[in-house]
């Protein structure tokens, strides 16, 4: 039980932080490389590893066919829709708003809940959701952190990612998947990374050799199929049978508050009294929703 806890709350950390910091690696990945190319590249190298992690370990790779088909409807909703089409909306987006954006997610979740399986909101619930979306309306409402070309259709299809995300983390959470979290991952991974791959080939976008990526590139690559996928990833599917889907969509909005600092450290990026003000109020709606009963 103990153990359990402490690999509750390095999950949490896992999500809140490295998922965080994605948004940052992401946009300076996208800026070179065309967007499903870079998200199939990213999945195939990450679920390969994993695997190859798994044969190590000796997990047992046994798989049914329902568990096969929930794995490819969960890798659809997160990792084809939900972060592939995600990545191709930054070209348009600034990676700090697309944060903010993604930050909705609980109040998705939620809703969700409530329509599929007629859970009551509770008031803590409520109030988290109504100061993270208060939070959110903070941050969103400065103009410097959006950028003007293509708005719109980026601001668009990344509301409808966080919905596919959403819906994927009601529906893993009560989903038959392998026992390992190690293979449903892999191949959660494996057929993302293929089925980007024919998009990519479908939009006709050029291939770039890593021989040919910058030094940047490479490093936010790296850091993207490690962390990010590797073991962010495995942390949030883990998260997803230990708790409630509500309390791990919390991440979406602690990952703002990540993106913003990161983006004010590493890149110069403004970071205004207002953003810190609208962190605080999305950390204390983590709060609410965090600490809430479950039923």
């Amino acid at each position: 039980m103990k153990n359990s806890k402490v690999l509750i709350i390095l999950s949490f950390i896992s999500i809140y932080i490295i998922w965080g910091s994605t948004y940052l690696f992401n946009k300076v990945a996208v800026t070179e490389l065309p967007p499903f190319f870079l998200a199939s590249i990213r999945f195939l190298v990450a679920g390969i590893l994993m695997i190859i992690m798994a044969l190590i370990l000796k997990h047992s790779f046994t798989i049914s066919k329902k568990q096969m088909l929930n794995s490819a409807i969960a890798s659809f909703f997160f990792l084809i829709y939900g972060n592939g089409v995600f990545v191709w909306a930054l070209k348009f987006v600034d990676s700090g708003f697309g944060a903010l954006i993604a930050s909705t997610q609980p109040l998705f979740v939620l809703f969700l809940l409530r329509f599929i399986d007629r859970k009551p909101f509770q008031k803590k619930s409520i109030v988290g959701v109504v100061l993270g979306m208060f939070g959110m309306y903070l941050l969103v409402n400065q103009k410097e952190l959006v950028s003007s070309e293509g708005r719109l259709i980026g601001v668009f299809m990344m509301l409808t990612c966080v919905l596919s995300w959403s819906y994927g983390s009601v529906f893993v959470s009560k989903a038959d998947l392998p026992k390992s979290f190690l293979v449903t991952t892999g191949y959660q991974m494996l057929v993302a990374g293929t089925f980007l791959l024919f998009m990519s080939l479908g939009f006709n976008e050029t291939w770039i050799s890593p021989v040919n990526w910058s030094l940047e590139v490479k490093i936010a690559m790296s850091l993207l199929v490690v962390f990010g996928g590797i073991i962010a990833f495995t942390a949030f599917n883990y998260l997803l049978k230990k708790v409630s889907p509500e309390k791990v969509s919390t991440s979406a909005y602690v990952n703002p508050v990540i993106a913003l600092f990161m983006g004010w450290y590493f890149l110069n990026e403004k970071l205004s009294v207002q953003s810190i003000i609208a962190s605080a109020v999305l950390l204390t709606g983590v709060y609410f929703i965090t600490t809430r009963k479950r039923k």
